[in-house]
C-alpha cells in the first residue's frame, strides 16, 4: 500500500514540474525569447501542451475571463499540492 501512495505522489510531482515547464515555455514564447519556428522548441511545446491541456482546459472553462492573464496553471498547482498533502497526511496514515 505504501508503494501505491509513493507512486501517486511521484506522478503528482512529475505533473507539477510539467505544468511549471509549460508555463515558463509559454512565457518565453510570448516574450519572444524562444522562437516557435525552431523544431526543438515546437516539439517540446507540443509535448507539454498535450500533457497539460487536458487538465487545464476544464479549469479555464470555470474561471472567469481575466483578459490576457491565465491563472489556470496556478489553480491546478494548488489543487495538486492540496491533493498531495491530503493523501500523505490524512489518507495514508489512516490506511496504513
Amino acid at each position: 500500500m505504501i508503494a501505491l501512495f509513493q507512486t501517486i505522489d511521484l506522478v503528482l510531482g512529475l505533473l507539477t514540474w510539467l505544468i511549471i515547464g509549460s508555463a515558463i515555455l509559454s512565457w518565453l514564447i510570448a516574450f519572444g525569447v524562444v522562437n516557435m519556428r525552431n523544431d526543438v522548441v515546437r516539439a517540446i511545446y507540443d509535448v507539454l501542451s498535450r500533457l497539460t491541456e487536458p487538465l487545464l482546459r476544464p479549469i479555464r472553462n470555470i474561471l472567469p475571463n481575466l483578459g490576457g492573464i491565465d491563472i489556470s496553471p496556478i489553480v491546478l498547482l494548488l489543487l495538486i499540492f492540496f491533493l498531495r498533502s491530503f493523501l500523505m497526511n490524512d489518507v495514508a496514515p489512516a490506511v496504513l
